[in-house]
């Protein structure tokens, strides 16, 4: 398979705007939740976005925009001189639930002041496409452009799915990641009444004492290109994503399959597809949701796909930090991981205080940790896992700058 170099990156999460600023404060051991909410507070999406953007798009298009903004240029790209034909530059962006904020706001409308007050703007405003659609009309990208809707999986899945876009020959660069902004009370009744929010305020992966996720916003892109496109144009390369793993658990609409065993494919199909051995693993950024349920089958699955080489890989979830991104979760976690693999500096779950040992021997982050390759001068290979209501299993293996080395 044609291996996807990654070129530029881009996010903007609740520890702020910026790729390198989630890097520092993950690291850090920071977290942007507050509230019982991570809000992207210092996302003020009138200091990047006119007016006209501003009354036609949801928040979670708004941060979509601002973060392909960043990815497109640190790849260099510049507005109107595409390194590519339009036709050949394609655009996928995941996402869960689409402009929520958008459908409550005209909801009020409708019931108080009737239907002829109801934004023509309402339906594409909250489509769940309409982050991919915006980007690909503000940035002139004709290729093929499209929404991965998968549950939480979905930014993974869309990263995925890019990869799969490049290796085809359909397109020479990929726009790919995940945006959500689905933070609303309602979202957050639903998500407490099925017994999946946390209770107490605090969501802590792994923790002896953990009892939910907590809701948060963001979005992630990264610029996908082929090796040779990269090359071609003197792009500087940040790292690669070597494998892609999906599955179904064919089993219930928000309970895990127990067991984890397709889960645990997906995580063995992405491997394979990087080539690697669990040996070969540096770091592994887990769903981690901090559910006592999610949590448990998370580890199963990782030592049903990685077997006696587990105990010794270094394990956190972003979600400490950040809350639940939903759609946009695997996407930015993506980031998380690359930018671990880049620095050789993986970031800590936020918060964790007790490992929960009835989880099974893991080697799980409390305070940022160094990252080394198993073999001397090799690059760090990276696992990012997502898995989704639904059933929706994805897992991304992700390399450092140098993992072609040696390679046709």
């Amino acid at each position: 398979m044609t291996t996807a170099v990654i070129t530029g990156v881009g996010a903007v999460t609740p520890l702020g705007v910026g790729a390198d600023v989630l890097h520092r404060r993950s690291v850090a051991g920071q977290s942007g939740v507050s509230g019982g909410t991570g809000y992207c507070e210092d996302f003020h999406p009138g200091d990047h976005l006119s007016r006209q953007q501003l009354r036609r798009t949801d928040r979670f298009t708004q941060l979509a925009l601002v973060a392909a903004e960043e990815a497109l240029a640190q790849a260099g790209w510049k507005a109107g001189a595409l390194p590519y034909a339009s036709e050949r530059i394609a655009t996928v962006i995941g996402c869960g639930l689409g402009g929520t904020a958008s459908f409550e706001a005209q909801q009020g409308v409708f019931t108080t002041q009737g239907d002829e007050y109801v934004s023509p703007f309402m339906v594409p405003t909250m489509m769940a496409n309409a982050a991919a659609a915006h980007l690909s009309m503000v940035h002139g990208f004709t290729g093929e452009s499209l929404c991965v809707t998968s549950a939480c999986s979905s930014g993974a899945q869309a990263v995925g799915t890019g990869m799969r876009l490049l290796a085809a020959g359909a397109a020479d660069a990929v726009v790919v990641g995940g945006a959500e902004a689905s933070t609303s009370s309602l979202v957050a009744a639903a998500f407490r009444n099925a017994g999946a929010l946390s209770p107490t305020g605090r969501s802590v992966p792994f923790d002896r004492k953990r009892d939910g996720f907590l809701l948060g916003e963001g979005a992630g892109v990264l610029v996908l290109e082929t090796a040779e496109g990269a090359a071609r144009r003197g792009a500087e390369v940040l790292g690669s994503v070597l494998g892609y793993g999906a599955t179904s658990d064919a089993h219930h609409l928000t309970a895990p399959e127990p067991g984890g065993r397709h889960a645990a494919a997906a995580v063995v199909r992405a491997m394979a597809a990087a080539g690697a051995a669990p040996e070969d693993l540096a770091y592994i950024n887990a769903h981690g949701t901090g559910t006592v349920l999610n949590d448990r089958l998370e580890s199963d699955a990782l030592r049903l796909a990685l077997g006696a080489a587990l105990p010794a890989i270094p394990v956190s979830s972003s979600k400490g930090a950040l809350g639940h991104l939903l759609g946009a979760a695997g996407a930015v976690e993506a980031v998380v991981t690359l930018q671990a693999l880049r620095h050789a500096t993986a970031p800590p779950t936020a918060g964790l205080a007790e490992p929960d040992e009835r989880l099974g021997p893991l080697d799980l982050i409390r305070t940022a940790r160094r990252l080394s390759a198993p073999r001397p001068g090799g690059a760090l290979l990276g696992l990012s896992t997502s898995f989704g209501f639904g059933g929706h299993n994805a897992a991304l293996v992700l390399a450092s700058p140098g993992a072609l080395k040696g390679q046709d």
